[in-house]
């Protein structure tokens, strides 16, 4: 029965502590054979006249923004066909690859891309898999399936799919896509013959 206790200081607002405690417990679980509801975490507040490194009182830091909304609100976005706010959400460098394309920098160009493929596509999400990379950025990962019409009017559904995310200071830099729409159109068009 693991137990971490953290020592932050006050100011995080009750959400972020429980983010903060979810993803320890993810943390321990990893290494540890534990059920989630054997491993305790305790967050201790500390107040800021209290803490003092270099000898200096010292300030929390801002929470970071929870990756895995940053993805679902762009997502949410782009289904919308809302580009400014899906813009807004991109860092500086920002890139994409989906299937079979060189990487992309501009929503415009995934549209000039998607537009000759099919008229429509949305997304059923089955779940969204947040954890921080090696580096600054943070990793999201979310799978579903696609459903949408083709430009000749049949639909398709049940297309698998996954989308990796890398989100630096709150905003998308990179997008990698992954799915089986090919597969799924080559087998229906055999199917046709």
């Amino acid at each position: 029965m693991p137990i971490v206790e953290l020592h932050v200081l006050e100011g995080y607002k009750p959400d972020e502590k429980q983010r903060l405690a979810d993803a320890v417990t993810r943390a321990v679980r990893f290494v540890v054979p534990a059920a989630p509801e054997l491993v305790t975490v305790m967050i201790h507040d500390m107040p800021a006249q209290d803490y003092y490194r270099g000898g200096l009182m010292r300030q929390p830091a801002a929470a970071r923004p929870d990756p895995a909304e940053i993805v679902r609100k762009f997502l949410a976005a782009m289904e919308a066909r809302d580009l400014d706010q899906a813009r807004g959400m991109l860092g500086e460098g920002f890139r994409m690859v989906f299937p079979a394309t060189a990487p992309m920098t501009t929503l415009e160009e995934l549209i000039d891309w998607s537009k000759p493929r099919y008229k429509f596509v949305t997304k059923t999400y089955e779940g969204f898999d947040a954890m921080q990379g090696a580096g600054d950025a943070a990793v999201v990962y979310c799978r579903g399936t696609l459903q949408g019409e083709y430009h000749d009017g049949s639909a398709f559904a049940g297309i698998r799919f996954i989308d990796r995310f890398e989100i630096t200071d709150g905003k998308i830099t990179k997008q990698d896509v992954w799915n089986d729409m090919a597969e799924t159109r080559m087998t229906t068009a055999e199917g046709a013959v």
